[in-house]
């Protein structure tokens, strides 16, 4: 099931005619990520399955607690647009609610799986496998 940022989501990406503007949409968004700390780009946060060079971590919310607050970088332009997308969405939200995103259903209403070579393909949802990891973790951990 989608909740309201994963249809708005949509949205924002049904606005966008083709392909072309998509793909440029996801670049801007990558673009705007906030920088990753150097000290959060190890080998433990380290998306191993992507042929990109992708590190998602995640950290208690300073301002809610229970909450979590994920960073994230790639060194290819429009999977860190897919990292930022993925960021925007885990974060502010409980390990529980990270768990039940449905992250499957928004990528087959984007239609990534179309547009992304199945090698891509696999590193999004391992991306995505690695923030739930995370989450859960954190979780485990108490935060």
């Amino acid at each position: 099931m989608l909740n309201a940022e994963m249809t708005e989501i949509i949205e924002n990406f049904e606005l966008l005619g083709d392909w072309d503007q998509r793909y440029q949409y996801l670049v801007e968004i990558g673009e705007r990520l906030t920088p990753m700390p150097p000290e959060d780009k190890t080998d433990a946060n380290r998306v191993t399955e992507c042929m990109s060079l992708v590190h998602v971590s995640a950290h208690p919310a300073p301002d809610q607690p229970g909450h979590l607050v994920f960073r994230g970088d790639c060194d290819t332009a429009i999977i860190k647009g897919v990292v930022a997308l993925l960021v925007g969405l885990f974060s502010r939200k409980r390990p529980d609610e990270i768990a039940a995103l449905d992250v499957e259903t928004l990528f087959e209403a984007l239609r990534l799986q179309e547009h992304l070579s199945p090698n891509r393909h696999v590193g999004v949802y391992a991306i995505v496998n690695k923030m739930k990891g995370q989450a859960e973790s954190a979780s485990r951990a108490g935060h």
